[in-house]
Order: structure tokens, then C-alpha cells, then sequence
């Protein structure tokens, strides 16, 4: 991983704490993974911890690491990273992902809250000065579709029912079967009545070939006036220039924390109505939540070290739905 990556998820404690666990090489390995420097420190390598910034692990990178029988990601998506190599090397998988999903949780709770106050268009009217609270006000929040049961989209799904608002949440997935969606607290539908019926859509599946696009110009038609999008899964499952005409018309609000492309060029109608917030991909961990993906991953390779099972741990069949 990166050294400023390094310093921002392993801090000094955490790196006491691994070491008991482990015997680590000094230094960082940052960089490529081709050099004799790198090679030296995987030809000694049983467990690599990795993050941000870490190349692909090729085949023949592993073949300069013979003894490597576990790679621990701490960070989320190991998609950039772990090639078709790793599966056939038979090399255990560990993703941080549980740990930063609390933190996109945490964002998506807020943007309802605020889409079902209609927080943005009232806030500009009051920015320009009108004084009163009867401003169009924001979302019907009886009504909220969630797009993709992920371990994002269930937490959200379980989160809104734990809470003390009476909601209806419509749940749109391929994979999840009617009694699954039960079982989960939602109602499931095609994606096409989700956006007939909700007033707030948040966006939670994968990006896949057969995702992209998936919230198209017709889909956004489809929400009622009003309506709210919140997107903290990837840009490329919606339609930007579509959402962008729909919001500019003020007949849709949005909260994007990812876009397509990312960033947006400077001056893109989305970074300058009133009505929709874009942030830079900070839903996920930031700041002192950086802090839970190397507990996250200590505590992993502690198990590895015991031989316990891995509460993160990914296999080659999962890969294709997971973000």
C-alpha cells in the first residue's frame, strides 16, 4: 500500500498489535511488485496486508512469492487487486469492506433524513433570502426503494427498520428471493415499479457490465416529482446527464457521493443546482473511521495465524456480485 495509506490505517498501535501477531518485514512494500526489492520481501512472505494503492497481483508476482497463503485487504473492493492467479493459487481472501460499510450506512441514513426534509432546495431558498418554511418541502418518506440487497443495502434496510419512522421499503434484487426479502424487512420489485413507487431511491448494488446504467433516463422518469436519488454505490449505475435534466427541471433531488465520470468535469450542471449535493466519495471511511480497517485487519490476521475461520474472508464465486 501507500505510505501516507499505511500511516492513515496502521498508526503506531496498531502496528505494536499486528506484531504480536506476526513477524513483520521493516518497512512498507509500496510501489510496483516487480522490482528485485519487492520480490526480495515476497519470496519471505507468508501473509501480505494490503490497501489503497496496491498493484494487481499478478501470476507473476505470486510466483516470486511461494510461501504467501493469505492476502488481507485493508480496505474494501479487492476487484483492482486479486487476479484469477490468487483463486488458482488457492490463496485466502480477507476484505475490510464490513468495516467500512458502517460509515456509507451512517451517509445514506443522513442523506434520507435530509432528502425527506427536503434539506436542499429549502436551504437555497433560504440563501436567497425568503424567510418562510413553507418552501416545497422534500420527500414523501413513507415510501423509500432500496437498489441491491449488498451488506451496504441491508444494513440500510435494517437500519430504517430499526428506527422510530414508519416506512415502506421496496427492495430490488436479482438474488434475493421473495422470502429473503421478507426476512430482510422489504418488499421486493421490479426495479421498474420501485421507481413508480418511491419517493427516495438509494443505490446500492455492484458496478457490473450488467448494472451500468441501470437507474437510465427512463427509470428516473419513472420516480415521482419530488423525488429524491441518493447514490453511494458507483456513478456508472445511473444516468448522469439524464439525473442532471431531471434535477435541473427541479422535478428531482439528488445526493451523489460517486459520479460518472469522477470527478465531474468543472462546471457540470450537477455541481452547480441548488438541489443536488455531490461529494467526493467520502462515504466510506474518513478521518479517525480510517482507524477501523487496520482493527479490521489485525484482528484478520491474527485468525490466520490461529487457523480461525475469516470473518471477512471472499471467495472466487462471490467476486462477480460484490462491488
Amino acid at each position: 500500500m501507500g505510505l501516507e495509506v499505511a500511516d492513515r490505517v496502521f498508526p503506531p498501535d496498531l502496528r505494536e498489535r499486528l506484531a504480536r501477531s506476526v513477524e513483520l518485514t521493516p518497512g512498507i512494500l509500496t510501489g510496483p511488485l516487480t522490482t528485485p526489492a519487492a520480490h526480495e520481501v515476497l519470496s519471505r512472505t507468508d501473509i501480505l496486508v494490503t490497501g489503497w494503492e496496491c498493484p494487481p497481483l499478478t501470476a507473476d508476482v505470486l510466483t516470486h512469492a511461494p510461501r504467501l497463503r493469505a492476502v488481507v485487504h485493508a480496505a474494501g473492493s479487492v476487484k483492482p487487486m486479486v487476479t484469477e492467479a490468487v483463486w488458482d493459487r488457492g490463496i485466502l481472501v480477507s476484505s475490510a469492506a464490513d468495516a467500512n460499510a458502517d460509515p456509507v450506512v451512517a451517509f445514506t441514513l443522513a442523506a434520507i433524513t435530509f432528502a425527506a426534509k427536503g434539506a436542499l432546495p429549502t436551504a437555497a431558498h433560504y440563501a436567497a433570502g425568503w424567510p418562510s418554511f413553507t418552501a416545497r418541502t422534500g420527500a414523501d418518506a413513507r415510501t423509500i426503494g432500496v437498489i441491491g440487497a449488498s451488506r451496504i443495502g441491508r444494513r440500510v434496510i435494517a437500519a430504517l427498520r430499526a428506527s422510530d419512522t414508519a416506512c415502506r421499503i421496496l427492495l430490488t434484487d436479482p438474488y434475493v428471493t421473495p422470502d429473503e426479502a421478507a426476512a430482510l424487512g422489504a418488499e421486493p420489485v421490479p426495479l421498474a415499479e420501485l421507481c413508480r413507487r418511491s419517493s427516495i431511491v438509494t443505490i446500492h448494488a455492484p458496478q457490473l457490465p450488467e448494472t451500468r446504467g441501470l437507474l437510465s433516463e427512463a427509470m428516473l422518469s419513472l420516480i415521482p416529482d419530488g423525488g429524491v436519488v441518493i447514490n453511494t454505490a458507483r456513478g456508472s449505475l445511473l444516468d448522469t446527464e439524464a439525473l442532471a435534466r431531471e434535477c435541473g427541471a427541479g422535478r428531482l433531488d439528488a445526493f451523489l457521493d460517486v459520479t460518472d465520470p469522477e470527478p465531474l468535469p468543472a462546471g457540470h450542471a450537477l455541481l452547480r443546482l441548488p438541489n443536488v449535493l455531490v461529494t467526493p466519495h467520502v462515504a466510506g471511511a474518513q478521518g479517525s473511521e480510517v482507524r477501523r480497517l487496520g482493527e479490521y485487519a489485525v484482528a484478520e490476521v491474527a485468525r490466520v495465524v490461529r487457523g480461525a475461520p475469516l470473518q471477512g474472508r471472499l471467495l472466487r464465486e462471490d467476486l462477480p456480485r460484490l462491488a
